[in-house]
């Protein structure tokens, strides 16, 4: 038999190929049912306080008059009473549903659109009109709440003070406060929703309500080898509540802030440095309980570049979306925003830059609104 040419075994081996299965189906072909991207719903956990923001753009006067800073975030005690009736009183003000954790389920399930349900919620309201529009706002969202109601206390308010592109948060918890874990959590129906997610995200102002329900959830994720996130929330959580936040950190695969709140974090761990890329390093090198996961710190700097801290010293940089200065109408939700987008892509195990794309392009998007709202389809492909 005569040897083949090359001309006919370059035949031969194309048709080859041409029949032999793909080993990775197109993201566009019909997926097996435990395909990695395939999602289903409650695949994202975000356990927090439910508040209803009271937005409004105020002067310096009135920041000076209550003793808040731009760009900073507090809680709510006697002396600002009058502050919640002067914002409500003087300013023309707008309501959204709001709560940091909150926020960033509803932007993350936006991003995802299909299936319903994907985020899950959990948090506690008073049985009133303000927890009537958050439980409304839950549904339009396509976000599967599940609220703690009771009816000792109200449900949660914000007050907004935005002052040009930035804004100072005063958080009145109330209801959000209330938050129990053995009538909520601890409930059958309730953790079968906790363990049906493959990825949990907490804002570290929960620490201040329920240490023992972050635990319980960081712990399950540890054991399991899910991801965990948190965020550092505000400066007040580093100063005032370092030991649940420490208590936290070693089940944390990644962790969010912005460089004020990564400026006192290092402050509070006395890392000496201020340094963003070096807080980010010390953050991410810090003890962990789940070693099959490196830590990711991730870092916002506001217009300034993004920084992600990896594993073995590795620090990647990530541009923002550049904006005109005049289109931002409202900056409070843009770090909510910011962790919704990449959850959002975490949640479908995409790459990291991936995530950090998508951080940026909801962030880009709140702060051109009112609140932290978006309009009804993303344009994120």
């Amino acid at each position: 038999m005569a040897p083949k040419s090359r001309k006919q075994r370059h035949s031969e081996e194309k048709e080859k190929v041409e029949v032999t299965p793909p080993k990775k189906p197109r993201l566009s072909e019909e997926k097996k049912p435990d395909s990695p991207t395939e999602l289903s719903p409650n695949s994202l956990f975000g356990m927090g306080n439910p508040l209803l923001d009271i937005s409004a753009e105020v002067d310096k006067d009135f920041l000076d008059k209550f003793g808040l800073k731009p760009n900073n975030a507090i809680l709510a005690d006697e002396s600002h009473k009058a502050l919640f009736e002067e914002l409500i009183g003087k300013f023309p003000a707008e309501y959204h549903a709001g709560g940091a954790t909150q926020n960033s389920i509803r932007v993350a399930q936006w991003l995802i659109q299909k299936p319903d349900k994907v985020g899950t919620f959990f948090g506690c309201i008073g049985k009133d009109k303000f927890g009537d529009i958050l439980k409304k706002k839950a549904l339009e969202g396509k976000v599967d709440a599940h609220y703690y109601e009771q009816e000792a206390e109200p449900t949660g308010t914000c007050a907004v003070c935005i002052t040009g592109d930035k804004r100072s948060l005063v958080a009145n918890l109330a209801a959000a406060n209330a938050y129990k874990k053995e009538k909520h959590l601890d409930l059958e129906g309730n953790w079968a929703l906790v363990e049906k997610a493959k990825v949990y995200y907490i804002a570290g102002f929960f620490l201040t309500v329920s240490l023992e329900s972050i635990l319980k959830v960081a712990k399950h994720a540890a054991e399991n080898n899910k991801v965990f996130c948190l965020n550092l929330a505000a400066p007040f959580i580093s100063q005032f509540f370092k030991d649940g936040l420490m208590q936290v950190m070693p089940y944390v695969d990644v962790l969010f802030g912005n460089e004020t709140e990564a400026a006192e974090f290092g402050k509070a761990q006395e890392f000496e440095t201020e340094d963003v890329e070096e807080l980010a390093k010390k953050a991410q090198a810090l003890p962990k309980e789940n070693t099959k996961r490196p830590r990711v710190v991730v870092f916002t700097q506001g217009k300034e570049n993004t920084i992600v801290a990896q594993s073995d010293n590795k620090i990647d940089t990530f541009p923002v979306l550049k904006i005109d200065p005049k289109d931002i109408v409202d900056t409070n939700g843009a770090g909510d925003a910011f962790v919704g987008g990449f959850l959002s892509q975490l949640v479908q195990e995409k790459p990291l830059e991936r995530s950090v794309e998508a951080g940026h392009y909801a962030a880009n998007v709140v702060i051109r609104r009112s609140g932290c709202t978006f309009p009804e389809k993303p344009e994120f492909h």
